[in-house]
């Protein structure tokens, strides 16, 4: 089937379909992209369709950011919780961001290789993409990807970032909970203040809570602020890390448990967890408001994105692009003043 041929409905009977048209509106080719954007209306008023039509009772999908530093355990847990979620009777997608080279632009996409049991798993879906230089490691087509799998019906998607420390944050802008990972013994209370991506979390995950590194991840919680919740299992080091903090969404105190993916152990109580933060954005009314918030925000991310690619195509632009950069790396003109020239070579001014 070509990337043009594709229909809802057959993203809904295929997973290979699927694939397809996620690739699709990753494409950058201009018949793609006009196909990417009938496709992805279709999906959005078969949704609008669906809320109008079905029970009040039917649920909302639940989108999870999971982000960390490398090594933390990020696939590791995800293998692990994916298929306890399956065994709950769950459908899940995993969109793993992988990081891109800076210097040659290639990336891995390895991510499938740790999950080996989940990327088999007929009611899982595993779809590693490159981050392509994007802020945070969040591809710019994720949450469109995120659409497609929603619509091809699975209720749970896991979106895992690069986990590259203050800068992961663009996760928490396409996500209903944001859910860092930390290792044992992962850092101090200043640390902690580089609070960036500490802030933006619901749930902090203290992960390889097992073996030798048991004592360590208990001693992990003492860096948890006042407002987060501990669990009598949590561990104690992050507490006073982010005690300045306040919480981001409603009514909702984050908390702090610790798992082990190895052992399997504290995952029921995370996604226990999980759940009950679902309930509560549902009830305080916060959960439609955040991902309308959301897709305003993505807007403008998008169209930032699609500007400054056209002003490096624009002919104007490459033909004095040259010689202005050549003359800010001369110290002959400020990069500010050659910035303004460009746009206003790209406007016609």
């Amino acid at each position: 089937m070509s990337p043009l041929d594709l229909t809802l409905n057959s993203i809904r009977s295929s997973r290979a379909a699927l694939a397809r048209a996620i690739t699709l509106v990753e494409s950058t080719r201009i018949d793609h992209r006009v196909k990417a954007q009938t496709l992805l209306s279709q999906v959005l008023a078969d949704t609008a369709k669906s809320k109008r039509f079905t029970s009040a009772n039917v649920k909302d999908s639940f989108r999870i950011g999971l982000s960390g530093a490398p090594g933390v355990g990020k696939s590791s847990f995800i293998e692990t919780f994916g298929m306890f979620l399956i065994g709950k009777g769950h459908r899940v997608a995993v969109l793993a961001v992988d990081p891109s080279s800076a210097r040659t632009g290639g990336s891995i996409l390895g991510d499938k290789t740790r999950m080996t049991l989940l990327s088999r798993d007929d009611n899982a879906y595993v779809r590693p993409s490159p981050s392509r230089g994007t802020l945070g490691g969040v591809a710019r087509n994720t949450s469109d990807a995120i659409l497609l799998c929603e619509a091809a019906g699975y209720d749970i998607i896991l979106v895992e970032t690069v986990g590259v420390g203050q800068s992961e944050t663009m996760v928490a802008d396409m996500v209903d909970m944001f859910t860092l990972l930390v290792a044992p013994g992962g850092g101090d209370e200043l640390q902690g203040m580089k609070k960036g991506i500490m802030e933006l979390s619901d749930v902090i995950l203290v992960n390889k809570s097992d073996g030798v590194l048991e004592a360590p991840a208990r001693m992990a919680q003492a860096n948890i602020p006042p407002f987060f919740i501990i669990s009598p299992t949590a561990p104690l080091e992050y507490t006073s890390a982010i005690k300045f903090m306040q919480p981001n969404k409603g009514t909702w105190k984050p908390q702090v448990l610790r798992v082990s993916s190895a052992e399997n152990r504290g995952i029921t109580e995370a996604w226990d967890t999980m759940q009950s933060f679902y309930k509560s954005l549902h009830e305080t009314g916060e959960f439609s408001k955040i991902r309308a918030e959301q897709q305003r925000k993505w807007m403008w991310s998008i169209l930032r994105h699609e500007l400054m690619e056209r002003v490096k195509e624009d002919r104007g632009v490459k033909h004095l692009a040259v010689d202005l950069e050549r003359d800010v790396m001369q110290g002959k003109v400020t990069s500010g003043f050659a910035a303004e020239v460009l746009l206003r070579a790209f406007l016609k001014e």
